[in-house]
């Protein structure tokens, strides 16, 4: 039984004290506690055996369980490395966001630059645009289309450079990638 009075198969129960030395190990490389790393395989041991308990009943279907074990180890021990980075990151976003101030003369200007682009672009160039202001991804814009992710970024960008060249407009390069 695990913290929470789940049960661990034997089975699984002699996977993870296999595993436990490298677990531990390569939690300590990713800079997090053992007594956590410890918790945390204990936990993946718990649902690995609810899984083999309702999905596998015969124990056939899984041909290495230490690695299948292992693996389900590092997903929940990546997931609780990006929490603990999103975690310590909030205070400092959190004073960035404070140090911007807001100017409604700016983004009236924006929006009329943005709005003047958008008139120079043909109707496709501009739901490309609005698709992916949107957040959609270029993968999304160009499945819309029946073209590649690539090919509506590289006809968005062609259009934004020829739009820019007819309103005389230098845009500043950012380091790997061109912001519009």
């Amino acid at each position: 039984m695990d913290q929470r009075g789940r049960p661990i198969s034997p089975r699984v129960l002699a996977a993870a004290e296999e595993i436990s030395r490298r677990a531990i190990y390569h939690a300590g490389k990713l800079l997090i506690d053992p007594a956590v790393a410890a918790n945390v395989l204990e936990e993946t041991a718990a649902a690995v055996s609810r899984v083999l308990e309702t999905k596998d009943p015969d124990g056939n279907s899984i041909r290495d369980l230490e690695s299948y074990l292992f693996r389900a180890f590092l997903r929940r021990l990546n997931r609780i490395k990006r929490q603990e980075l999103l975690t310590a990151q909030a205070p400092e976003l959190e004073a960035l966001v404070s140090r911007i101030s807001y100017d409604p003369r700016r983004n009236l200007e924006m929006k009329i630059l943005v709005d003047e682009l958008l008139m120079q672009f043909n109707p496709m160039m501009r739901d490309f645009f609005c698709r992916h202001s949107a957040l959609s991804s270029w993968r999304e814009v160009g499945r819309v289309y029946g073209i590649s992710a690539h090919a509506a970024e590289s006809k968005f960008s062609q259009a934004l450079q020829t739009v820019k060249r007819k309103l005389g407009l230098k845009m500043v390069k950012a380091r790997n990638a061109d912001r519009y």
